[in-house]
């Protein structure tokens, strides 16, 4: 007598995993684009900047690496799912979406305003990048939605 398997290679694509795996890896990319454009090239923040410049430097190194495990993490799932056949790819597209516009505007509402860990940049009006900053967040989540709610209808 035969269990009931765990196997869901015949499954088909698994539309609410492949949003949450493209979700993670969509945290990762925008952390690492920030940290990589905000916080090394253009050198505006650290990801704490109310202490030393050596915390700032360890603080940008602590979020380098959650970013890191994030999307091995993410990438092992997504593998996952396209080795077993069970991707959907619009959700995909829909979740990357997603987790860059999420990270963005708790980046742009918690980190920047609520707990003022950093602000974007330093002794400038703050208006024009909070605007852009969270402007660029909400664009990439109503997009991110206006695909996942096709990801719904779509087989694939």
């Amino acid at each position: 007598m035969a269990g009931p398997t765990t196997d869901r290679s015949d499954a088909g694509p698994e539309r609410r995993r492949s949003l949450l795996v493209a979700g993670m890896i969509g945290v990762g990319l925008m952390a690492a684009v920030d940290e990589i454009v905000f916080h090394q090239i253009l050198a505006w923040h650290h990801f704490y900047d109310r202490a030393t410049p050596e915390i700032g430097l360890l603080s940008d190194g602590l979020l380098h690496s959650a970013e890191l495990v994030i999307l091995v993490a993410g990438f092992f799932l997504f593998s996952d799912l396209r080795r077993r056949a069970a991707l959907h790819r619009t959700a995909v597209v829909s979740g990357l979406l997603l987790g860059a516009g999420a990270f963005q505007l708790w980046d742009g509402v918690v980190d920047h305003k609520v707990l003022r860990l950093h602000q974007v940049r330093y002794d400038v009006d703050l208006l024009p990048y909070d605007v852009a900053w969270i402007g660029s967040a909400v664009m990439l989540l109503a997009i991110g939605a206006v695909v996942g709610a096709r990801a719904g209808r779509a087989p694939r």
